[in-house]
């Protein structure tokens, strides 16, 4: 049997990467879109998902809960939080709106109360870097300690370098050369 990574590889590369004329987060066109909302909703990627992200997670020591902008991390969060519960650990997910609720309580991070621990932020695949540091903005005015940014494929276009440039440590679980893939 092959380590989880391989086969989250494996699964993207199958299922999960388009090829034809995309315009990306950044505006700029590619030859292919990596589709891992696709994938991240899967009952064979998840747990893969879980286990790929929380290898990384673990990097940065104690960490209380992960999350990052609705709705492409929410699986991710899900994944993480569900595998740190078999693996008898305690790590919480949280939802980032892209705006506070007009309504009830007017919330913009949903979940448990993130004030005062530490967290990760995740995402699917990143871009621009932008769904990350709106999270850690929303996250920060509620409190949490931002620890880092975690993604599953970085597409090689800028998002790691301004997320670091931003203040925080960034890693990626799969790089565009695992997939076989060039940078745009």
């Amino acid at each position: 049997m092959t380590d989880p990574r391989t086969q989250l590889i494996q699964l993207i590369s199958d299922e999960a990467v388009f090829h034809g004329d995309f315009t990306l987060t950044s505006g700029k066109k590619a030859s292919y879109y990596i589709d891992l909302r696709k994938l991240s909703l899967d009952h064979r990627a998840a747990p893969l998902i879980g286990e790929v992200l929380l290898d990384l997670v673990d990097e940065f020591g104690d960490v209380a809960a992960v999350g990052g902008l609705t709705m492409g991390a929410d699986p991710l969060a899900n994944s993480v939080m569900h595998h740190a519960v078999a693996k008898g650990r305690a790590i919480d997910a949280f939802v980032v709106r892209k705006e506070p609720k007009d309504h009830g309580r007017g919330k913009q991070v949903e979940g448990p109360d993130v004030a005062g621990k530490r967290v990760v932020v995740l995402e699917d695949t990143s871009t621009t870097g932008g769904s990350p540091l709106a999270a850690i903005e929303a996250l920060e005015k509620v409190g949490a300690e931002v620890v880092a940014v975690c993604t599953i494929v970085d597409r090689a276009t800028g998002a790691g370098q301004r997320i670091e440039d931003a203040g925080y440590p960034y890693r990626y679980a799969i790089g565009l050369d695992d997939l076989g893939l060039e940078a745009v």
